[in-house]
């Protein structure tokens, strides 16, 4: 079955999020310099110190002897949380309307650049370094005199400014909200960018302002409107270019030979690519036929079916195409069925509990994911930070604030969905589900279930894709059972964004992946705020004053260990909030290629890495008659 997609260079919209934060130092220096101003730096982090010292050579995953050359074709990493990335509409992946094709952010640089073998790190990309000044209330980057557009104008601390100032005032709301934070972003002079905040800033904001925004050209957007969809490509400055395109169908990133930092330390034995192109199929099927034609060269499978039962046709057999199984050491995060509790009709923990036991995990896994899968049932699974049996001392002291508005099972051992028989229709389980509804006021009436009212329980899974109808089957049946009228709606990518951006929708699949340090993206998560602003992920409309407190506790936390308390306890609140059906994880990446490409012997830990430090084989390429 599905799982989740390999992360872009800079997934922006995955890792953001708004609102009021605790007022701490924002970048990583705070144990460090006990309020002090910060001489010149070459990089940041959360916690500690960074691994890379000032002038290194390039990072430990990058290879400076791989070779330039070839292309990478595949279809976009499609997870289950995101099946419209099936098409694209637009250029502008920035603003609320339209969707834009992955790995637009290879096409624009930022300040900083993240180092993957590192928890939270950013290096020096286009700033060669920063000052940490006023408590961590002013940022002062120092940008390098090299940085260049693509059409060969130079890259200022003014079009820096102007980026963050457009993306505060017009970006999408995920964004918007985050920079409000932000009082102000201010050329000094052509090199050198001050960045002001209100003092109520999270302490990852700085981190997430210079490793993931991107730097517009002024010029360019002067003439241009930023808040429109758009197929005109825009003028950036990072290691790609858009090249040719065909909106819905192909997108060619161009690797640009001049790129004015190729050579920088941050940059060194990646982007080896000369092409990266994605092709947009109609369906899974008809892309994994293109694939195992030729038709591209490299597939990610998220498949449980596919990868363990279709990968047998003739170029496997004969080892032109490779399978590899990668270790996946970030946090798995959560995906399931979200339901959408701001109906009144899922308003009801009890009901939204009985539909989560429902679900029978332990059939599906045997009989349509032949064993691959664990249960998912945190939302930080696969974490040091995912919530075990009795909340420690320190959780219960972040709790005790709430307990008169919380379940006291929060108190009790963390919750997980019930194992089954795997029968497909565990019936005392079938009989829990029953029993929840009753008390939750939905009663049997002709074997339908019905409120005072003498309205019917209905529910709707919401898709745009059919991969995931043949596990809602089953699931439809026992739901059936318990007289709830259960039904699989299938629509187009379009209308799936827009239904999902006005949450219209009673269950539909989503994924959440965290980052390895939490912070500011949880609020777009579960925030209250958010969960009242369209086109959040907070999905399920979790309005919860206890879960917007712990978030803040989160990622104001001083240390490393703290913060991991903090996540179990908010952990604690979710999963006893029964605001999700947990579906399932894999901690690892599913890859299939043409034998065409080689790799470096070190491994980006908290990467896939094949599109920033693979490279072209043209020699294994000769032999299987494929060109770069």
């Amino acid at each position: 079955m599905t799982s989740k997609p390999g992360l872009p260079r800079r997934d922006v919209l995955g890792l953001i999020g708004a609102g009021l934060g605790a007022t701490l130092l924002p970048a990583p220096l705070r144990a460090q310099t006990k309020g002090a101003d910060v001489g010149r730096r070459h990089g940041m982090s959360i916690f500690g110190e960074l691994k890379y010292p000032q002038g290194f050579r390039h990072f430990g995953y990058g290879n400076p002897q791989a070779p330039k050359g070839g292309t990478l074709s595949q279809m976009p990493s499609v997870g289950a949380y995101n099946a419209s990335l099936l098409t694209f509409d637009t250029l502008n992946g920035y603003i609320l309307k339209g969707n834009s094709p992955p790995h637009l952010d290879f096409i624009f640089d930022t300040l900083m650049t993240r180092a993957y073998d590192e928890e939270d790190a950013v290096y020096g990309l286009v700033a060669e370094s920063v000052e940490i000044l006023d408590k961590g209330n002013r940022l002062v980057f120092h940008l390098r005199q090299a940085a260049r557009f693509h059409d060969g104008s130079k890259l200022t601390a003014e079009d820096a400014a102007f980026s963050l100032n457009l993306l505060k005032a017009k970006g999408h709301p995920l964004i918007s909200l985050n920079l409000r934070e932000m009082k102000e972003a201010k050329a000094l002079d052509a090199a050198t960018l001050q960045i002001v905040f209100t003092g109520k800033q999270t302490r990852d904001l700085a981190i997430f302002i210079a490793g993931e925004m991107p730097i517009f050209s002024k010029s360019w957007y002067t003439d241009h409107p930023f808040d429109e969809t758009t197929l005109t490509p825009p003028l950036a400055s990072g290691p790609y270019r858009i090249g040719d395109f065909k909106a819905g169908s192909y997108i060619v990133y161009e690797r640009v030979k001049d790129y004015w930092a190729r050579d920088l330390n941050v940059n060194v034995g990646q982007w080896n690519f000369d092409k990266l192109r994605f092709e947009f199929y109609r369906d899974r099927t008809s892309g994994f036929e293109a694939f195992a034609s030729g038709q591209y060269q490299f597939r990610e499978e998220f498949t449980s079916k596919s990868w363990a039962t279709e990968y047998v046709f003739p170029a496997v057999k004969d080892g032109r195409v490779k399978r590899m199984t990668l270790p996946d050491h970030t946090p798995s995060g959560a995906q399931g069925w979200f339901i959408n509790a701001r109906r009144e009709k899922f308003s009801d923990a009890r009901v939204r509990e009985a539909l989560t036991i429902a679900f029978d995990f332990e059939w599906t896994n045997k009989n349509l994911f032949y064993g691959l899968y664990k249960r998912t049932s945190s939302f930080f699974e696969n974490s040091p930070m995912r919530a075990e049996g009795l909340p420690s001392p320190e959780e219960v002291k972040l709790l005790e604030p709430w307990r008169d508005k919380l379940p006291a099972s929060v108190f009790g051992p963390a919750y997980s969905p019930p194992a089954t028989d795997g029968s497909g229709q565990d019936r005392k389980l079938l009989r829990q589900a029953a029993d929840l509804l009753d008390q939750a006021g939905w009663k049997i009436d002709g074997g339908t279930r019905k409120n005072a009212k003498g309205e019917a329980l209905t529910v709707e899974f919401l898709g745009d894709d059919p991969v995931f109808q043949r596990v809602e089957g089953p699931f439809i049946k026992n739901l059936k059972l318990l007289g709830i009228a259960a039904q699989s709606r299938l629509v187009d990518s379009a209308q799936f964004q827009k239904r999902l951006k006005s949450y219209d929708f009673d269950l539909t699949v989503q994924r959440y992946s965290l980052g390895l340090t939490p912070g500011i993206e949880m609020r777009s998560y579960w925030g209250s705020e958010f969960g009242r602003t369209d086109g959040s992920r907070n999905l399920s409309g979790i309005d919860n004053p206890a879960v917007d407190a712990l978030i803040e506790i989160v990622i104001a936390a001083p240390t490393r260990a703290e913060q991991i308390v903090a996540a179990r306890a908010l952990d604690r609140v979710l999963r006893a909030g029964q605001y999700w059906i947990p579906q399932w994880y894999k901690a690892s990446y599913a890859l299939a290629f043409w034998d065409i490409f080689d790799w470096p012997e070190t491994a980006p830990k908290y990467e896939r890495g094949v599109e920033r430090t693979w490279w072209f084989d043209a020699a294994k390429a000769k032999k299987l008659g494929i060109e770069g």
